[in-house]
């Protein structure tokens, strides 16, 4: 089961898993170039990391199966699919980001544009 997190629940999901790897906790953009040029976060106790879904497959190694991530997208769909992948292919520690970046900038970062 993939746990579900709203962005207003990020900073406790990353407090839960701070120190539980070498590196921060990660935030997965798994969104188009385009998209992330359109509106993007910014990175706050967290790496935050852009690999296209349709390239997470090829790109797998560059993931550190331990490291706890967070998947984010538009809505929340694609990221969902991306963090069920990541678990089948052995990583642990794996959310999904409920609400995408949509959500992102109603709760946490209203400067975050919509699109």
């Amino acid at each position: 089961m993939i746990l579900q997190i709203r962005p207003g629940q990020l900073d406790a999901w990353l407090q839960a898993h701070a120190g539980q790897s070498p590196h921060l906790p990660l935030v997965l953009d798994v969104r188009e170039p385009a998209e992330v040029q359109a509106a993007s976060v910014r990175p706050e106790g967290f790496e935050l990391r852009h690999i296209p879904m349709n390239q997470i497959p090829a790109r797998l190694g560059e993931l550190e199966a331990d490291r706890p991530i967070a998947c984010l997208c538009h809505h929340g769909m694609r990221s969902m699919q991306v963090a069920m992948f990541l678990a089948r292919n052995g990583f642990d520690e794996v959310a999904n980001i409920t609400g995408g970046i949509d959500a992102w900038t109603l709760e946490r970062d209203p400067q975050v544009p919509r699109y």
